[in-house]
């Protein structure tokens, strides 16, 4: 018989094509009558149209939001939210928006709305990675997790297929880990199989055919799923891995994670077998970390620290920080061990 806990979403979810239209509606829902637009700088005009359409609900935009959450770019987020009288903000974009929201959610108590324009899912966990000083230290907070999430399918159709691909691989780290966590549970994993499926099939035709409507959809679809899964259970290796890596070295969030997956897969094959077994379900093959790898290689996506700026001189320092204070694994993380894996996930070797 098995045991579990299961904690339920407190997350409103609007799925669709052209609900971004429905942003004020669910503004007003909320109570919100000044909300702050988030982006990064280059969803500056998007950013702006949906300011036009929250009309005298919106209290302007902040438009500096930076990769893995400065806390200094925080600061000036949440005063000038103060300055403008904000009592909610809509992040508009990514991972890098979401996290800033969640960020002024936590210092300021303000809710959140969310319109995603990646697969990065992190709109549906309470989790909060934050940089200073060259470190990143990551919380889960639950009283940050946005309020509403409206996905717009529409929104996506214009995301690069090289952006695409890795957003969507990422997302499909979030549903792995779930596969394995140790405080996972029934839901969490059939949530987690679906997104990998919805993942597995629609990334290769995006990677083919980017305006491809359909698969743009189930990509969305299987994003929301694998964030879900992350919001649910815990983290264990591969993303402790990559939040030393972001954090330390300033490498490329999704990137990061196509890179290290195939190889965290392999380190914990032999503590996981069901896990793996799932896997092999959504990408046939003989081994699943190898799926992974060659999948990445079918997308045209990297697969080596190195090309992303990684020094090789840093792969000790990084073993170091992974292994201090560490995740839970189903497979005990060894620091020889570890420098082996990103090693050969520096070279871009099979893993």
């Amino acid at each position: 018989m098995k045991t579990f806990v299961h904690r339920g979403q407190i997350t409103k979810v609007v799925f669709g094509s052209g609900t971004r239209s429905r942003i004020p509606e669910e503004a007003d829902a909320l109570g919100c009558r000044r909300v702050l637009v988030l982006c990064t700088p280059d969803q500056t005009d998007r950013a702006g149209r949906m300011a036009d359409l929250l009309g005298a609900a919106a209290a302007g935009t902040f438009t500096g939001a930076a990769p893995h959450t400065p806390v200094e770019v925080t600061e000036k987020a949440v005063a000038h939210a103060r300055s403008v009288a904000a009592d909610a903000v809509l992040a508009v974009g990514g991972g890098s928006t979401v996290g800033l929201g969640k960020a002024i959610t936590a210092r300021t108590g303000l809710p959140q709305l969310a319109l995603p324009t990646t697969y990065a899912g992190s709109e549906m966990t309470p989790i909060l990675g934050e940089t200073e000083g060259g470190s990143k230290t990551t919380r889960r907070l639950t009283d940050v997790r946005p309020r509403t999430v409206v996905y717009d399918v529409e929104l996506t159709h214009t995301l690069p297929a090289a952006v695409s691909v890795v957003s969507g691989v990422n997302a499909m780290a979030h549903a792995v880990e779930a596969l394995y966590a140790r405080d996972g549970d029934p839901v969490a994993f059939l949530m987690a199989g679906e997104a990998l499926d919805a993942l597995a099939r629609s990334l290769p035709l995006i990677a083919r055919r980017p305006d491809d409507v359909e698969a743009r959809a189930d990509a969305l679809y299987g994003a929301w799923l694998a964030g879900t899964c992350l919001g649910t259970v815990g983290m264990a290796l591969h993303h402790k891995v990559c939040h030393v890596l972001g954090g330390t070295f300033g490498l490329p969030h999704a990137e990061i994670h196509t890179v290290v997956l195939p190889h965290v897969v392999a380190y914990n094959a032999p503590a996981a077998g069901e896990a793996m077994a799932r896997i092999a379900r959504a990408l046939p093959g003989d081994d699943p970390a190898d799926a992974l790898f060659d999948l990445a290689g079918r997308l045209g996506a990297p697969r080596a620290l190195r090309d992303l700026g990684m020094p090789e001189s840093g792969i000790e320092r990084a073993a170091e920080l992974v292994v201090r204070d560490g995740y839970w694994n189903p497979r005990p993380v060894e620091r020889r061990a570890v420098t082996a894996l990103l090693t050969r996930a520096w070279a871009g070797e099979r893993p």
